[in-house]
């Protein structure tokens, strides 16, 4: 980044001269070691690595030119998608495959309940004797005549 000029870098954001950091570099560097290294270039204060370095690291997070691998920040396009593989060991590969045949059979279980439940279910609207309630006890019902 010497070949570039002090004021056309101050013109870039971090996460442009993290891009040209890492090109430089050819391999992964840590978050703090980048970030450490674009204070030093944009001769800015140390106190800033501290009061910055959560929205540096979120900005890369979510830039699509970047991934995090092994705890260092690299550039995607040096990555192809069988590289990066979530590594789940055998036994938690067996209990996640039970998991699932347990949540089949726990819906089995609750719609087969449900169609029970409905059947078992019957109301007759005779059951429902407005007089029985107690609420209703003080109200008063008015014909069309009587309100004119």
């Amino acid at each position: 980044m010497k070949e570039i000029k002090k004021e056309d870098i101050e013109n870039l954001s971090y996460k442009d001269i993290t891009y040209m950091i890492l090109e430089r570099e050819k391999k992964g560097i840590n978050t703090l070691d980048l970030f450490t290294k674009i204070i030093s270039t944009l001769e800015l204060p140390v106190a800033t690595i501290e009061n910055k370095i959560g929205d540096y690291y979120t900005s890369l997070a979510t830039d699509k030119r970047f991934i995090l691998v092994d705890g260092v920040w690299d550039l995607r396009k040096r990555h192809t998608s069988d590289k990066v593989i979530v590594d789940l060991e055998d036994e938690d590969m067996e209990e996640l495959e039970d998991e699932e045949l347990n949540m089949d059979d726990d819906m089995m279980l609750e719609d087969e309940y449900d169609d029970d439940y409905e059947d078992d279910i019957s109301v007759d609207d005779d059951e429902f004797d407005a007089t029985d309630d107690d609420d209703l006890s003080d109200l008063v019902v008015l014909d069309d005549e009587d309100l004119s």
